[in-house]
């Protein structure tokens, strides 16, 4: 505290005066700021690379332009979206092919990535092969090798040579049984191919839980079966809700999504309508973020987040 002198009417007096205190961030601020500084890159590089070809795209949309005359464009209003939902007859069953897809995948690819995460946690002998075989098609980047063997039929070949696996298959079970094993193993295989990504992330969420609290349920008797409700899974759930997140977005833009090949076509080749490509495009990005809109909003009522007072 300070002291300070001064004269009225020719008395000294004395008054006592608080010491000046800077204003301190909260530390609700200091958090908020440190994110905005971690996600600052990310914001630039989106302005510059990202933000001007979203609003191209949006506003050639709303025209026809054409691949061979990029300066004509020709104003078509919500025609283009018009076309795509009453005119197209590709686009729609396309749309809802790949919705009833991702629909059978994602749980699958979300539980099997789980339960692959908490085998890999596991302290056993030959669990570093195990992680391997998950984070393989990862590290080198498999998508395209096998898109273009698909395209050049290679899917459709034989497990060894002079054995016509599909054939036997068709011999002993029947047509429909065959169809059915076969799209069961097609989607096994991809489900593999997926999974890696999930894996990961589960596996540091894994390894982020406190041994401590295993033990505590320990003593207090809980089984295993008891630990991962009651305490794996609670506290996994933010994992979960990114893991979620991130298996829909990468399965509607997967490498052999049709609505994204057909966009592609549209824009690229035959036609090259411009325009009605990019209202295609953007028909699909409203398709996608009302999915993880509700997503979202649904599982996030079931989040436990650590330290949470409101939780």
């Amino acid at each position: 505290m300070k002291i300070a002198v001064s004269r009225d009417d020719g008395l000294a007096v004395a008054r006592a005066t608080a010491p000046v205190r800077r204003r301190r961030l909260s530390l609700t601020t200091q958090r908020m700021l440190e994110g905005y500084f971690f996600v600052s890159p990310w914001i630039v590089g989106f302005l510059v690379f990202l933000a001007w070809p979203l609003f191209q795209s949006f506003f050639l949309s709303f025209h026809e332009l054409q691949a061979t005359s990029l300066t004509d464009l020709k104003w078509k209003g919500i025609d283009n979206y018009k076309e795509a939902f009453f005119i197209d007859a590709r686009f729609v069953p396309k749309l809802l092919a790949t919705l009833k897809n991702n629909l059978l995948d994602v749980p699958v690819i979300m539980i099997f990535s789980l339960f692959s995460a908490i085998l890999a946690n596991q302290k056993i002998k030959g669990v570093i092969g195990f992680r391997a075989v998950f984070f393989l098609p990862l590290v080198i980047g498999s998508a395209q090798v096998i898109k273009q063997l698909f395209a050049q039929g290679v899917g459709g070949a034989t497990l060894s040579q002079g054995v016509d696996v599909q054939e036997l298959v068709y011999q002993y079970i029947g047509p429909d049984a065959a169809a059915g094993v076969s799209d069961l193993l097609n989607r096994l295989l991809f489900v593999l191919w997926k999974t890696g990504v999930q894996m990961l992330i589960f596996l540091a969420g894994l390894n982020s839980v406190s041994p401590v609290l295993y033990e505590a349920a320990r003593v207090d008797g809980a089984t295993d079966w008891d630990r991962f409700w009651k305490v794996t899974l609670p506290l996994l759930s933010p994992v979960i809700l990114v893991n979620l997140v991130y298996t829909i977005v990468d399965s509607f833009t997967d490498t052999f999504n049709e609505v994204l090949e057909y966009i592609q076509q549209t824009a690229f080749a035959g036609g090259f309508r411009l325009g009605y490509a990019a209202s295609l495009g953007w028909v699909y990005f409203a398709v996608v973020f009302v999915i993880l809109f509700v997503v979202v909003r649904i599982t996030n009522q079931y989040v436990f987040y650590a330290g949470d007072r409101n939780g």
